[in-house]
């Protein structure tokens, strides 16, 4: 007991490695002498197998980015409005001068229907649309210009579409009274307007004109209609009257009696110019020439004008 307490530290510190070393050289005498594992020979199977059990393990390998390995990509193409617009506006001018210049879209004829007596010839010479574009076409323009020259046509329509469609429906006037006066004829329809005449003139009232007729007021309004040549009233007195015109005569208007006729018995009948009263008026003259007639006179001048006031007149 009195020795381990004289021991220093030193010495304890001497001891204790003594001690280390002691135990680390049997360990190491112990691993020298220890038998070896027994060892055995690999047939070709085994190492055959052995390769063919081997896994496979893939891996991702992250390459560093470099110039020459960069996949190439699209251009990236940004329009902005500006660079749209442009864009549209050159179509547009392109699609204008195809359509301003095309011949798709320029007329030739138009297609005219309603007309017996204007062939489509005259009708496309006075439309003028020969070689226009069909969108430069106002169809209003080209039915006034239709309808001043010529007369004769009640009513004008046109139809446009595309490519270079034209279509004309017109309705002519229908002619009733073959008016001459001064050595020159016309045509007269039931409102009074005088227009070229086309053709035979089977079946119109004929009428010598000694002076030319009031116009009065025209017949309808509109525009396009020319001014009536005659009233519409001076027209229904020349049709009344046609039907009792003796055989061998015609009508004759004069400014101060209206419509009469020269009777092959000798004498001049007038019945005014106006077309009230027209139906009495002729049976009240067809009275006075029984009348005449059965007492042997033979005047030279009757007038039924005025239908409460009939006169005859001999010959001076």
């Amino acid at each position: 007991m009195s020795e381990k307490r004289t021991l220093s530290r030193s010495d304890e510190a001497r001891l204790r490695r003594t001690r280390e070393q002691t135990k680390r050289q049997k360990q190491a005498s112990e691993r020298a002498y220890r038998p070896l594992p027994p060892v055995t020979a690999r047939s070709a199977a085994s190492r055959k197998k052995r390769k063919v059990d081997k896994r496979r393990f893939n891996i991702a390998m992250v390459l560093p980015q470099s110039e020459g390995l960069r996949a190439p990509s699209l251009p990236q193409i940004k329009l902005g409005w500006r660079m749209a617009s442009i864009v549209l506006s050159l179509a547009l001018v392109v699609a204008l001068y195809y359509l301003w210049s095309a011949p798709t879209f320029r007329v030739s004829a138009a297609q005219v229907s309603g007309a017996s007596r204007l062939s489509p010839a005259e009708i496309n010479a006075a439309l003028g649309i020969h070689g226009e574009l069909i969108f430069l076409l106002r169809p209003q323009e080209i039915v006034t210009r239709l309808r001043v020259a010529y007369p004769e046509l009640a009513s004008a329509q046109i139809t446009v579409g595309l490519p270079n469609q034209v279509q004309v429906q017109v309705m002519e006037r229908q002619p009733v009274i073959l008016w001459q006066q001064n050595g020159g004829y016309t045509w007269i329809d039931a409102a009074g307007v005088a227009f070229h005449p086309r053709g035979d003139g089977i079946g119109l009232v004929l009428v010598n004109a000694l002076a030319t007729p009031p116009t009065g007021p025209a017949a309808t309004s509109d525009p396009l209609d020319p001014p009536p040549y005659l009233s519409p009233d001076l027209v229904k007195v020349a049709l009344t009257l046609a039907p009792s015109v003796p055989a061998g005569t015609t009508l004759i208007y004069d400014a101060s009696y209206g419509f009469g006729w020269n009777d092959s018995r000798g004498w001049q009948a007038y019945f005014g110019a106006a077309s009230k009263d027209m139906v009495l008026k002729l049976r009240i003259y067809q009275s006075l020439v029984d009348s005449l007639t059965a007492r042997g006179i033979s005047p030279a001048f009757i007038s039924v004008v005025h239908a409460d006031a009939p006169y005859y007149r001999m010959a001076q």
